[in-house]
């Protein structure tokens, strides 16, 4: 077997963690007057509970308003509430009896702890302002777990895979096999990682007798 030995390109320690979501804001025109007309408005959800949400990240729900027997026309709504927005549709809208039209609620918290709000629903129903109460926790990000992804250049000379060993001082030893057995493919990816510790890689190859090349040249990755 050739005694080529994979170089060792490494690419990050990579810290994962969830992105929040935008937010948007409706469209108003001027309030109804909330006068006693003959349309009722009704809100599918009532209560919109979010639950737990953790800081950085955001949660989205659908609802829906509902004219009743007769038509309804709204014509703004307002919101209340840390982290919440409204999206959906724009102001004003008429909705036939019986027609619905969908509205979305996005939370996004910024700090820990319960966060109530609500939204209210102006038109000229008879029961303006249509509300629905909000709900929702912000909780404290998991911490991102480390990851090291390691490439190398493969073999010229036929293999049936690759080894990865990791030490934890420079220039060996390498006690730990990380690869369970030889892979196919010239990347791997370290998931059991330490925060703050340092670590150091090298590869070899395997050929179709099992023979294992010499390592490769070392990489070092310091993990945050």
């Amino acid at each position: 077997m050739s005694r080529y030995c994979p170089a060792l390109v490494l690419v990050a320690a990579t810290l994962l963690i969830g992105c929040g979501g935008g937010t948007a804001a409706l469209k108003t025109s001027p309030a109804g007057n909330g006068s006693a007309g003959a349309g009722q408005l009704s809100v599918s959800l009532s209560t919109i509970d979010f639950g737990n949400v953790a800081i950085g990240s955001s949660s989205t729900r659908t609802g829906a308003l509902t004219a009743g027997t007769s038509a309804v026309a709204i014509s703004s709504a307002s919101w209340s509430g840390q982290g919440y927005s409204v999206n959906g549709f724009r102001f004003p809208v008429t909705l036939t009896a019986g027609q619905s039209v969908p509205f979305t609620v996005t939370f996004a918290p910024q700090v820990t702890g319960m966060a109530a709000g609500r939204i209210l629903f102006i038109s000229d129903s008879s029961n303006s302002p249509t509300t629905a109460t909000l709900t929702g926790t912000g909780t404290q990000a998991k911490p991102a777990v480390p990851t090291v992804t390691l490439f190398w250049n493969p073999s010229s000379s036929p293999v049936i895979g690759y080894n990865v060993y990791r030490g934890t001082t420079s220039g060996g030893p390498y006690p730990s096999r990380l690869t369970s057995s030889p892979q196919p493919t010239t990347s791997f990816v370290d998931n059991t990682v330490a925060s703050g510790a340092n670590y150091y890689y090298v590869a070899t190859a395997v050929d179709q007798d099992s023979v294992e090349s010499d390592y490769s040249n070392q990489i070092t990755a310091v993990i945050p």
